[in-house]
């Protein structure tokens, strides 16, 4: 799926298939996190249904408000620990099929809210 509202930020997603996510010019075709400042090279993503606190830390070291988990095709909700870990926090945790969490991701970013995001392929899990 291919975004047509473009920002001019470069941790913008331009485009979400079940393989590849376009972020600003570079394709991925692994799951990544992001935050206004772009992707983080060096995270290392589980599988979604397993997410727990420890592996959102690098985001929530970016301090944001929100943090949105695009889990792929389909939505996949969080386990029941990690949703109070991160209220406990005070930052919001939103699940929802990656293309929504781009679409979403993109519109936070171009309001200049402190937003970030795990992207998931549909492929993996």
């Amino acid at each position: 799926m291919k975004f047509t509202l473009e920002s001019k930020s470069a941790a913008s997603v331009r485009r979400v298939s079940a393989t590849e996510i376009m972020v600003g010019n570079q394709v991925w075709t692994r799951p990544v996190a992001l935050t206004e400042s772009g992707v983080m090279p060096d995270w290392r993503p589980v599988p979604v249904e397993q997410l727990s606190i420890d592996d959102l830390a690098p985001l929530i070291a970016a301090g944001p408000e929100l943090i949105i988990v695009g889990t792929g095709e389909k939505q996949v909700l969080p386990n029941r620990e990690l949703m109070f870990a991160m209220a406990r926090r005070g930052i919001g945790l939103e699940m929802m099929d990656t293309a929504a969490a781009a679409r979403t991701f993109n519109v936070l970013l171009g309001e200049g809210r402190s937003v970030a995001a795990a992207l998931y392929l549909s492929t993996t899990t």
